[in-house]
């Protein structure tokens, strides 16, 4: 009998029509694309073939940080299928879109560094009691849903269980920004979360904006209305009516 997940209400979730910490839930899933059409195909290939006009040779992803190999994006996705076949064993599913793992954690790395970026703009120093906070707070998350934390955020977030640490920091970041932005002060009320929850996504667009985020095309383009990569809509005339989702990717920041 196969077991759901109560999708992670980690802070750390790459938004896209969710809410930000302390409570945020994953997209719902989504109906499977039609298979991309042979032409459509030899686009994206071009596009690789060229990537390296836009972004280093080698590289999945490119910011003013740092640079994020092909490589390294790629061991990172096959540690999630092997976390998604654990999983799998112990009668849990994936809540978030199949197929999509390569965008899910590319968009997990690139987020982890935006709060890197957040921390340095904003004066943040993240000490060890930090990162214990954090992740006390992520294990009672899974606990709620009767399991481990790996199996939460694999099976409910597509995180792989390599980073956790890397989810750790950056909810201690986010943590530490959410009671500056409340005058220095905890918040606690409803009214305080609110209005700080309401303020954090400029302060992510801002770092990402300073990021000067580049995706090779081979992976897709970043979205800032979710902060996440998503598949590079296709632009192909043989496609005269592209898919709301592919029309509503903003790929300047707003802010």
């Amino acid at each position: 009998m196969r077991r759901t997940v109560v999708v992670p209400r980690t802070s750390m979730k790459p938004r896209s029509a969710v809410k930000p910490h302390p409570a945020v839930k994953a997209r719902p899933a989504v109906k499977a694309r039609p298979a991309v059409k042979a032409a459509a195909v030899a686009l994206v290939a071009g596009l690789a073939a060229c990537a390296c006009s836009s972004t280093q040779l080698g590289a999945a992803a490119v910011t003013s940080r740092e640079r994020i190999t092909v490589s390294s994006l790629t061991s990172q996705v096959a540690k999630l299928n092997s976390a998604y076949a654990i999983d799998k064993k112990k009668g849990l599913k994936p809540q978030r879109p199949v197929g999509q793992e390569t965008q899910q954690v590319l968009t997990w790395l690139i987020l982890f560094q935006v709060y890197d970026e957040i921390a340095a703009q904003h004066h943040i120093s993240v000490s060890q009691s930090d990162l214990q906070a954090a992740l006390k707070q992520f294990q009672a998350q899974a606990k709620q849903s009767n399991v481990t934390l790996d199996e939460y955020y694999s099976a409910g977030g597509a995180l792989p269980p390599s980073l956790l640490p890397d989810l750790e920091r950056a909810g201690a970041i986010q943590t530490a920004l959410l009671t500056k932005l409340n005058g220095g002060a905890a918040p606690t009320s409803a009214s305080q979360q609110q209005a700080v929850q309401q303020k954090l996504p400029r302060q992510e667009c801002l770092a990402a904006k300073n990021l000067d985020i580049n995706v090779n095309p081979q992976y897709g383009v970043y979205d800032y209305s979710g902060f996440s990569v998503v598949a590079s809509p296709s632009t192909l005339a043989a496609d005269p009516t592209p898919s709301p989702s592919a029309s509503a990717v903003r790929r300047n920041p707003p802010c």
